[in-house]
């Protein structure tokens, strides 16, 4: 159960005030995380020390393929620390193999649904997406036929994968320079720091001795140690000349494509759950799993966004368009306090307690967005209307994979909900039971807030669904067989 009066201490609590720790100097003060936190985060970032140094010993002794080499460096540039402005949070500590490569810190996904950035202070707007499968979204294009875009990544479509042909690729280029996210000033920091790591000479093996062959500023170092954005005045604050701009852009291309390259590998996108072992005849549901499988076709709706597959159709249980299903603003979201100047004088959010995330819309209409590494389909202009608070409809492959039973998860794009069996409840009882009152203890159960928007709020298939409490069980314990490593991994 869910409440403001209940939750905003909760999310307080988090943060103690203290000078952060990965901060480099006292110039830029952080909240510190609550204990807990910290605990869980210094197990993921040992996690992903471990990771990243058993991949820096392939390069030894690299596959002879090329595709593999780069699902290689895709993999050595996902676990590298120093890719942000402060050295301290490689992409994969938002996206970990143990939770499906979504968040993988429990207390974060219960307290504050979002992840801090390099700049411990500076938090996202919404939560982690599975970068697994991710891959597989096809280049954002509008399908006038059923009136909707599909395709791309990020949660409001903004990676549409129109410049590189992939949307996963130019996703991997949104975190490096995002305020609260890496934080790095200019995209040419990130090709200066890659030219500094052990994959260094494999890079320049698969993409050219041209990589790196840049003239790099005297004061190159301390422009890439100051967290972004940059100023109006110096929207590339690595001077460079034309030709080095332009070698380094396309550097960055390359190493977001290698990173893409290792999220499509079957490490990542592997297809070895329970459902897949069962399409295969190499398992058999239970009757409770089959009971969830059958409303999952049928009573519940769910197939009719999350497709199970079709003739020419992998089961990727998305159909890549974006939907408005009503989510209540979530209270605990740092982001609504970033409405202040931060010690380099970063407003995050403008809106501060009156944000409302317009998701699509806002993609479409170029309004304030942390990163946007697509551009915007100017054409596409005319369809913001129709699109605004929609998010894509994700995955719910590995929906449900943790590393432990009581690890918490959180799910809709701003982590509002906590568990599976939550977001079954509202999705069948949405517009059946009240809203709720203030404090209200029974919110999240006999009651919820009004969504965070109601534009285009889809009414057809989510809220009223009739299903028994027993059913809603049922489609948890279907879900649960998305999760990976049932079966073994395996390549042609």
């Amino acid at each position: 159960m869910k409440t403001w009066g209940l939750l905003l201490p909760i999310a307080a609590a988090v943060f103690v005030s203290t000078l952060g720790a990965d901060a480099p100097d006292a110039e830029e003060a952080a909240p510190k995380l609550s204990p807990q936190v910290l605990r869980e985060i210094a197990q993921v970032e040992a996690e992903i020390d471990r990771i990243e140094a058993q991949t820096i010993e392939r390069l030894a002794a690299p596959p002879d393929n090329q595709i593999q080499q780069i699902e290689l460096l895709g993999k050595a540039m996902l676990y590298d620390k120093n890719l942000s402005v402060y050295r301290n949070e490689a992409c994969a500590f938002c996206h970990m193999p143990e939770t499906g490569f979504t968040g993988p810190v429990s207390e974060l996904n219960r307290t504050t649904g979002a992840y801090p950035g390099s700049v411990r202070t500076r938090f996202s707007d919404r939560k982690p997406q599975s970068h697994a499968y991710a891959p597989l979204s096809p280049v954002l294009h509008y399908n006038p036929g059923q009136g909707d875009l599909v395709g791309g990544n990020f949660w409001d479509m903004r990676a549409t994968g129109r410049r590189l042909g992939n949307p996963a690729a130019e996703q991997a280029q949104g975190p490096p320079t995002n305020p609260v996210e890496m934080g790095l000033p200019d995209i040419a920091c990130a090709v200066y720091r890659a030219s500094q790591r052990p994959y260094r000479v494999l890079f320049e093996s698969v993409w050219g001795a041209q990589a790196f062959a840049i003239a790099w500023p005297s004061d190159v170092e301390e422009v890439c140690d100051r967290p972004g954005p940059p100023t109006a005045a110096q929207p590339s604050p690595v001077h460079l000349s034309a030709m080095d701009r332009g070698r380094a852009g396309t550097t960055f291309d390359q190493m977001a494509q290698s990173i893409s390259g290792y999220e499509a590998s079957a490490e990542v996108t592997s297809f070895t759950s329970k459902f897949d072992a069962v399409l295969a005849k190499k398992a058999q549901f239970t009757a409770q799993e089959q009971k969830g499988y059958d409303l999952f076709r049928g009573k519940g709706r769910c197939n009719e966004c999350h497709r199970d597959g079709g003739p020419g159709e992998d089961p990727l249980f998305t159909d890549f368009t974006a939907s408005n299903i009503g989510t209540p603003a979530n209270p605990r979201l740092p982001y609504y306090e970033e409405n202040q100047p931060d010690q380099s004088g970063y407003v995050a959010n403008p809106q501060g307690a009156s944000f409302v995330d317009g998701g699509v819309g806002t993609f479409l209409r170029q309004g304030h967005l942390l990163s946007q590494p697509s551009a915007v389909d100017q054409r596409w202009l005319k369809l913001a209307p129709d699109n605004q608070a929609r998010m894509q409809v994700p995955t719910l492959r590995n929906v449900d994979k943790r590393p432990y039973p009581d690890f918490v998860k959180a799910y809709g794009h701003n982590g509002y909900f906590t568990s599976l069996k939550e977001i079954a409840h509202f999705y069948n009882t949405r517009d059946v039971l009240p809203r709720c009152k203030p404090h209200d203890a029974g919110e999240g159960t006999t009651c919820w807030p009004a969504p965070e928007s109601t534009d285009n709020m889809n009414r057809s298939k989510v809220g009223n669904l009739g299903l028994s409490d027993s059913e809603e069980d049922a489609l948890v314990v279907f879900m649960q067989t998305l999760t990976d490593g049932f079966l073994p991994r395996e390549q042609p």
